[in-house]
């Protein structure tokens, strides 16, 4: 053997729960759910149409964050990101001109 293999291009998936899901983003989409399920038991009932919807915002709100991004790995990673570029590290460019002489 000549030393030159392939590494799957998925082998980083295999580290992720049921190949998609880090255990953060389980803990968001289960969270997420309970708060549905809870809010469906204290007002299930008496819910009007408008109030099922409502009622359906946490789950729907945890399901988009944790939603699959092309080049990111989902949702929450991208916003994470575009938070961080924007607010936390803003990059500062300096414009010297074309001809510059630092001779002087």
């Amino acid at each position: 053997m000549n030393s030159n293999y392939l590494i799957p291009a998925n082998s980083k998936r295999s580290q992720l729960i049921l190949n998609w899901l880090k255990p953060i983003d389980l803990i968001i989409l289960v969270s997420g759910a309970l708060v549905t399920a809870i809010l469906a038991f204290i007002f299930g009932s008496k819910a009007t149409f408008v109030g099922l919807v409502l009622m359906c915002v946490p789950l729907l709100v945890c399901v988009t964050l944790v939603l699959q991004v092309p080049n990111y790995h989902n949702v929450r990673q991208l916003l994470t990101n575009i938070f961080t570029y924007f607010f936390i590290r803003p990059r500062t460019y300096y414009w010297r001109g074309w001809c510059v002489d630092d001779e002087e």
